[in-house]
């Protein structure tokens, strides 16, 4: 028995990067992943590989094509969910972008729009239309994918920074919100990590040399990688979590700490 036996889950951005580790660590533990991507080839790859790999016991993957700013996109996800595996239990909100790493000031007006549709205004939708069906069923899951930049922000990121900022204030604020009702709500805080995205985030060449450099900025001399932040979502979206809401978790090898 997997610890999200008989468990349903969409985990938008699940085509690469942290998505990816979670939907098939999500599977691998027992649940049905909804695979959410606007990235058609990854997300089908994604589905193929977990299909491929999947044994008794396993869950099932099924990729569809999403657009996390999309309200209409949410409902349609919600009534797949429903009419595919009879019902939804745990929303992943980790699509995310951010622009290159640079001042402030140079942010241009459409990079600002981006990221605050992408990192903010999809978790309003996915509020928007799953948690009335998580009050409804008196129990759910969200997870946001978060950063430890929403705590520490730092030089050449500021905005995308403040937009994880947002994310952990109504992650709190969502949890004392909709406890009484019997949904959890946490977010997961990642280190810079080996994702598609880590030179929009260093501004420099990822490089053998660069990425030693950084690990010596971390307590336990390394950058994050897709399974650490996967390993944790396994744990807020069990059960073994029931008693835990309202957490913003630090998955940064002590950077916080310095």
């Amino acid at each position: 028995m997997g610890r999200l036996n008989g468990k349903v889950a969409i985990v938008t951005g699940g085509g690469s990067g942290f998505g990816e580790a979670i939907a098939k660590a999500f599977a691998n533990e027992g649940a049905h992943v909804l695979i959410a991507d606007i990235a058609v080839e990854n997300g089908r790859r994604v589905e193929a590989e977990i299909e491929q790999t999947s044994s008794e016991g396993q869950g099932r993957a099924v990729f569809i094509e999403f657009d996390c700013v999309s309200q209409q996109s949410w409902k349609e996800a919600l009534e797949f969910a429903k009419e595919k595996f009879g019902k939804l239990d745990i929303v992943v909100n980790n699509a995310g972008t951010t622009y290159k790493k640079k001042p402030s000031i140079e942010v241009t007006e459409e990079e600002f729009d981006k990221i605050i549709n992408v990192n903010i205004k999809s978790i309003y939708q996915s509020v928007a239309v799953v948690m009335p069906y998580f009050v409804e069923r008196k129990q759910g899951v969200f997870l946001n994918t978060s950063s430890v930049a929403g705590t520490r922000v730092r030089p050449g990121q500021v905005f995308y920074g403040g937009t994880k900022g947002f994310v952990n204030t109504i992650t709190q604020g969502l949890a004392a919100e909709y406890g009484p009702m019997g949904v959890r709500i946490n977010s997961l805080c990642p280190l810079r990590g080996a994702t598609g995205l880590l030179e929009m985030f260093s501004g420099v060449p990822d490089t053998p040399e660069e990425r030693a450099r950084f690990a010596q900025s971390v307590p336990l001399r390394r950058m994050s990688e897709p399974a650490d932040i996967a390993a944790a979502a396994v744990f807020l979206a069990s059960d073994e979590a029931s008693f835990i809401t309202g957490v913003n978790l630090p998955i940064d090898g002590g950077r916080l700490a310095v």
